[in-house]
């Protein structure tokens, strides 16, 4: 990617931030006021939707990868970005560029200021982003589209597609200001992108998740295969750079399955993945998938900011895990994948987190934490935080530093100290926000 910015790519980032970056609002009839004028876009190709708390993005990623690895076209719609608004709206795999990006833009601005006069409010960045995604596709043109909701389900932007298949990756508690206090209510939320007749491809659930889900599909007459019933990971064996697997699938077993990614979530993730390609591409009782393009779809995924290694000696980690549930199957991943003789972490989180909750399963596995705040606007004070973290890890294990920066740079000092000359076991884990590993990411890839 390169790092000179166009200015007319520049000026269109300043006009979909001005829509406020963080603004949320549940109405579809604008995001369907848009697409209507741009003529249907989402209607141009068949989709396969994404849904869920954690693992979404990484499944959407290997789904993409997979598809490709068959000969088909895609288009993927993932969020947040770590580093350029334009990795939200990937062909065949790569970000668009900034030129397609502004030529897009330009085609529904103006159309976007009719629905916007028309309103009450204005139409949201992710609303827009939405729009642009689903034209852009249309535009490529693509075999198929891989959308990820924002938040939520039946009233998230994205719900216009209607999809063929769906996916609802496992659903845990977050986002509860919008979706609701218990499991039961965000996955009614979620469980609003089945639609009449669409194949649902389910990952393990707690029954609280799972009720709503089967209730669903019932009164919209959907087809559901279940983690654990119809298809799941059979065997796991850790492998350099990765992990191998054997999957059951939906058409027969997948074995000698290497994915390059690390813990128990992604391997679950791949056979949530395998199904919904099963699914999409026909396969199933009677028939399976060629193993040596499921093979090479599944080896060229990767998913930045999932326990994504950036430097060695020290091993420098960066993980976006912001809730409870993400951040179990992190630190089950560190414990069974990495020996480290020493792990120092640095935790940034927002301000609507559970961060006691972050600290308590951080606690076993870091020697040493630095708090820190990220760059978002709605970053937990760092402050508030690190009274926290003493809660936990007790004072002398706390060091606090306000910038990004000073945080990583007391973090590798810590990590150093103590093991002269030997770096081999020693690392650094940097989580708690995706805006922490954005924040990381530029950093540190310079």
């Amino acid at each position: 990617m390169s790092d000179r910015t166009d200015p007319a790519f520049a000026e269109v980032e300043a006009a979909l931030n001005a829509r406020g970056f963080t603004r949320i609002r549940f109405e579809l009839e604008k995001i369907e006021s848009l697409l209507d004028l741009l003529g249907s876009p989402q209607r141009a190709y068949p989709s396969i939707h994404l849904t869920g708390t954690n693992g979404k993005t990484s499944t959407a990623r290997m789904i993409d990868s997979l598809l490709r690895a068959f000969g088909l076209h895609t288009g993927r719609y993932t969020s947040p970005h770590l580093e350029t608004v334009r990795e939200r709206i990937s062909l065949d795999g790569e970000p668009v560029s900034e030129e397609r990006f502004v030529a897009t833009y330009r085609e529904i601005a103006p159309l976007a200021e009719l629905v916007d006069q028309r309103s009450a409010e204005p139409l949201t960045y992710f609303d827009l982003t939405t729009a642009l995604a689903f034209a852009t596709f249309a535009d490529a043109p693509v075999d198929v589209a891989v959308v990820e909701v924002g938040l939520g389900g039946a009233e998230d932007a994205t719900n216009v597609i209607q999809a063929g298949v769906a996916v609802i990756t496992p659903i845990g508690l977050d986002h509860t200001e919008w979706l609701g206090d218990t499991i039961e209510d965000i996955a009614l939320h979620k469980a609003g992108i089945i639609h009449p007749g669409a194949t649902v491809i389910a990952a393990a659930q707690e029954e609280d998740a799972a009720r709503p889900i089967l209730e669903r599909c019932a009164e919209v007459n959907a087809t559901v295969a279940r983690e654990g019933a119809e298809f799941g990971v059979m065997r796991r064996a850790v492998a350099v750079g990765g992990q191998v697997l054997t999957i059951q699938g939906l058409g027969g077993v997948y074995e000698e399955i290497f994915i390059p990614l690390h813990g128990a979530h992604q391997a679950q993730n791949a056979a949530v993945a395998l199904a919904a390609v099963e699914a999409f591409l026909g396969a199933g009782a009677r028939r399976q998938l060629d193993i040596e393009a499921v093979r090479e779809g599944f080896a060229a995924t990767s998913s930045p900011g999932r326990l994504e290694r950036v430097r060695t000696a020290p091993t420098v980690l960066l993980d976006g895990a912001h809730n409870p549930h993400g951040m179990a199957a992190t630190v089950t991943a560190l414990q069974e994948e990495f020996a480290f003789s020493k792990l120092v972490g640095v935790l940034a989180v927002l301000g609507d987190k559970d961060a006691a909750g972050l600290l308590d399963l951080l606690e076993p596995v870091l020697d040493t934490i630095v708090v820190a705040e990220n760059s978002s606007p709605r970053a937990m004070p760092v402050d508030e935080l690190a009274e926290l973290a003493r809660e936990v890890f007790g004072a002398e294990r706390v060091q606090v530093a306000r910038e990004m920066p000073d945080a990583i740079e007391a973090a590798v000092a810590e990590a150093e100290s103590d093991v002269p000359g030997e770096l081999a076991g020693v690392g650094v884990l940097i989580t708690g926000s995706v805006v922490t590993v954005a924040d990381a990411r530029r950093l540190l890839k310079r």
